[in-house]
């Protein structure tokens, strides 16, 4: 079973490369979160041996309400537990979950005799301690120590890791004794399903940008970024009408970005809801300059799988993050793009009107970008690294 909580389109990739392979594949995924969705659906080329399994709640999922957000994380977790000891898969590999929708996953895994991998995405107690440990009187910081406290254990308790990132082997405390049971196997964009579009294209078209400079933020908008940057981006433009930034996105700071425009509209600044996957590379297709943002204190548990994306669609990227950040250092030695510090609005201004003004060089960043995705997005590879991690958590030669 290969698990991936947001159902992202790679992890979809990699279900059914294995599936071809002659491996018995369920592909698990969280019909309730409203992060952007590969196409979840079987097709007529996909073996026998592979399916779909939507998991759904019941209920409406807000990230918004700590308290709400446990109690459905649990939900799913006992739900999903409860698929997993019905099915009894071999393998259950587990990411983007998270930590109390996970214990419930691992535990069902062992009980119906499997071997579970942990597939760290994020440290979910790293953002947790970041974002509350230092409210409510002190209970913010109990809370991020019992959260901390569960990852160790989840992670103890795993069959093997997997991480994203050799940047995150500093946080496995407790678990360097069994450093042959940890893979790192960076993630990858979904080549296959994002080919390079014209910027003239259907969606561009019937959006009213195909003759626009778009500046593009597509995917989650979250607790660990900033919308305020994407309206100040849309300021320094605000006297250029063939200037557009477009915001396909979900999340609290699609929700706060909203809430701005609601009292202080701007004309150049376009929310959309996420797109269908059957869109998506229309979309990106439409942008000129792709934008991401990542704050400061999120640098060291996250890497923005938009990036991955945004490589495969050949666009130059403006990237406001940490320098040390993974993604940071992957479009700087690319080179796909431009990288300004998270938190610099000024730099972010700045280093748009340099994209804005040089298209040779937003050229050759996007040319870069897609041959840089067509050498490493390779799923035959990226595959073969996830079968041998498969072994080691079975303790098959």
């Amino acid at each position: 079973m290969i698990h991936d909580y947001a159902g992202h389109p790679s992890p979809v990739d990699l279900s059914r490369e294995l599936a071809k392979r002659g491996h018995t594949v369920w592909h698990a995924y969280f019909v309730g979160d409203k992060g952007p969705k590969g196409v979840m659906t079987r097709t007529e080329q996909d073996p026998k041996g592979f399916e779909f399994l939507p998991i759904d709640i019941g209920r409406d999922y807000s990230k918004s309400n700590f308290i709400s957000r446990r109690s459905n994380d649990i939900r799913y977790g006992k739900a999903l537990a409860e698929c997993i000891r019905k099915l009894k898969p071999d393998v259950v590999i587990s990411g983007n979950t998270p930590l109390d929708a996970q214990g419930p996953i691992l535990a069902a895994t062992h009980q119906a005799g499997g071997r579970f991998i942990n597939w760290i995405q994020d440290f979910y107690s790293i953002a947790i301690e970041r974002l509350i440990s230092s409210k409510w009187l002190g209970l913010g910081a109990a809370i991020a120590g019992y959260y901390r406290w569960m990852d160790k254990r989840q992670l103890a308790q795993s069959d093997a890791t997997v991480l994203i990132s050799e940047d995150f082997r500093k946080s496995l405390t407790g678990f360097e004794e069994r450093p042959e049971r940890v893979a790192v196997i960076p993630n990858w964009g979904a080549i296959d399903g994002i080919p390079v579009r014209p910027k003239i294209n259907s969606w561009s078209t019937y959006q009213g940008l195909a003759e626009r400079f778009v500046f593009l933020y597509s995917g989650t908008l979250g607790l660990k970024h900033n919308p305020d940057a994407l309206v100040a981006l849309a300021d320094a433009f605000a006297d250029r009408p063939e200037v557009v930034v477009v915001v396909a996105a979900s999340g609290v700071g699609r929700d706060r970005l909203d809430a701005t425009l609601a009292t202080a509209p701007r004309p150049n600044l376009m929310t959309l809801p996420l797109q269908p996957f059957a869109d998506f590379a229309n979309m990106l297709g439409a942008a000129d300059v792709f934008v991401a943002v990542l704050e400061d204190d999120a640098g060291e548990f996250s890497v923005p799988s938009k990036v991955l994306s945004y490589l495969c669609a050949g666009r130059p990227i403006l990237l406001a993050a940490p320098s040390a950040n993974l993604a940071s250092r992957m479009v700087q030695e690319i080179p796909a793009g431009l990288i300004v510090g998270s938190e610099d609005t000024a730099a972010l201004v700045a280093t748009a009107e340099r994209l804005y003004a040089d298209r040779a060089g937003r050229d050759r960043m996007g040319m870069a970008a897609r041959a840089y995705a067509e050498d490493n997005f390779v799923i035959r590879r990226v595959t073969d690294r996830f079968e041998n991690i498969f072994k080691v958590a079975t303790g098959v030669s």
